[in-house]
């Protein structure tokens, strides 16, 4: 399967000019799609829902949309009749296979006085691969502020992540009158092995890189826990040094995958010739 990470800065392309359509031909060959900065109803992208282009842009694909950022963009018509819409910022992914469920995790978010701090998220889709049987998959924006703003942010992801597998899926167990309704269809899995796909704004040399895929050590290397993630660049063959997803050769888009996963990566890299965003999409082929 191809996955694929891209923060697409709401489809602003590195010519100035807002392309949805574009952003959706640099990805339509993935199986699974990770967006970052996707928004509805928000006048510098012409109020367009975006989401919903991009899902006609790629009608063979499943989606889901997170918003983090939810806020009102109600107008009156020319009739003086209430029109009721959300301006919206958050994530999206799109997968061939269906999403089973979906969660919209919002992750701790830091108050500053003066610098623009936004509501960040992590978008959660259960999507059943033929080999491998079902897995998470996560869209993931974290704070680009600093480690004091994403610290906390990639604690709450972790946890979200150990918790999944003993919560269950969007529901579990039965219902004392199954004619009711409740229990309709299978019941949806709550897998223990995911991908963290998207902008975490931090590099391979920070502490949050080593709170997500363990420490480094001079001697051994890179220590990656039996039950934790590893970065799926690395694991494709790539040093940590390497790669450039953003501005100033900074490699901060990442997929990191369960350690459980890590043999099935198969390859991983940047797509250096996409300009439909301010970052390069990240792509990964595993064998899931």
């Amino acid at each position: 399967m191809k996955f694929v990470t891209y923060n697409i800065q709401y489809g602003l392309g590195k010519d100035n000019r807002c392309d949805l359509a574009r952003i959706a031909r640099e990805v339509e060959t993935a199986d699974v799609i990770a967006l970052q900065e996707v928004e509805r109803h928000w006048q510098r992208s012409g109020c367009v829902d975006a989401p919903a282009v991009l899902g006609s842009h790629l009608p063979e694909h499943h989606w889901v949309c997170g918003a983090n950022l939810d806020m009102d963009a109600s107008y009156r018509d020319p009739a003086g009749r209430l029109v009721n819409r959300r301006r919206q910022f958050g994530t999206m992914i799109l997968s061939r296979a269906p999403i089973v469920s979906s969660r919209n995790h919002l992750l701790p978010k830091y108050g500053t006085l003066t610098q623009h701090s936004i509501q960040q998220g992590a978008l959660e889709a259960v999507i059943v691969t033929e080999r491998a049987g079902p897995v998470r998959v996560y869209s993931v924006h974290l704070s680009h502020l600093s480690i004091a703003t994403r610290m906390p942010q990639i604690d709450a992801l972790l946890d979200i992540h150990a918790r999944a597998p003993a919560e269950g899926g969007a529901w579990c167990g039965g219902h004392p009158d199954p004619a009711a309704g409740w229990t309709e269809g299978e019941m949806p899995p709550m897998p223990a092995e995911a991908l963290l796909m998207g902008d975490f704004n931090f590099e391979w040399f920070a502490p949050e890189y080593d709170r997500v895929v363990g420490p480094s050590t001079a001697r051994f290397g890179r220590l990656n826990r039996l039950n934790g993630f590893v970065d799926a660049w690395v694991v494709a063959g790539h040093r940590e040094d390497t790669g450039a997803t953003a501005g100033c050769g900074r490699r901060i888009d990442f997929c990191f995958v369960s350690s459980a996963l890590a043999s099935r990566v198969r390859s991983c890299r940047v797509d250096s010739d996409a300009i439909g965003s301010d970052h390069q999409p990240l792509w990964v082929e595993a064998d899931l």
